[in-house]
């Protein structure tokens, strides 16, 4: 499995939507479940992002998905960044 890093913002209706019913958080990180997607950790940010989320995926192909079906719905934007241990990336180096 591979890790993901997902910074994500709110859209005006992402926000309307949290502000009125702060469980859909919940409700998206079960159907993200249901897709394949392990959330590992997931915290609210300040700054210029809304939200970090660490991912465990099988591919990055299950990871693509994901954001496309998540960015569709017009209530928040992502940005994907792969993620290796440090381990494995030293051992890479050898």
């Amino acid at each position: 499995m591979a890790i993901f890093v997902v910074l994500s913002n709110l859209t005006d209706e992402g926000r309307k939507t949290i502000k009125k019913h702060p469980e859909r958080i919940k409700e998206v990180n079960k159907e993200i479940e249901t897709m394949g997607v392990k959330i590992l950790a997931q915290y609210a940010v300040l700054g210029p992002y809304d939200f970090v989320n660490i991912l465990e995926a099988p591919d990055s192909e299950a990871v693509c998905r994901l954001a496309i079906e998540m960015g569709s719905r017009g209530t928040l934007q992502t940005m994907t960044m792969a993620a290796i241990p440090i381990d494995k990336f030293i051992s890479s180096l050898t």
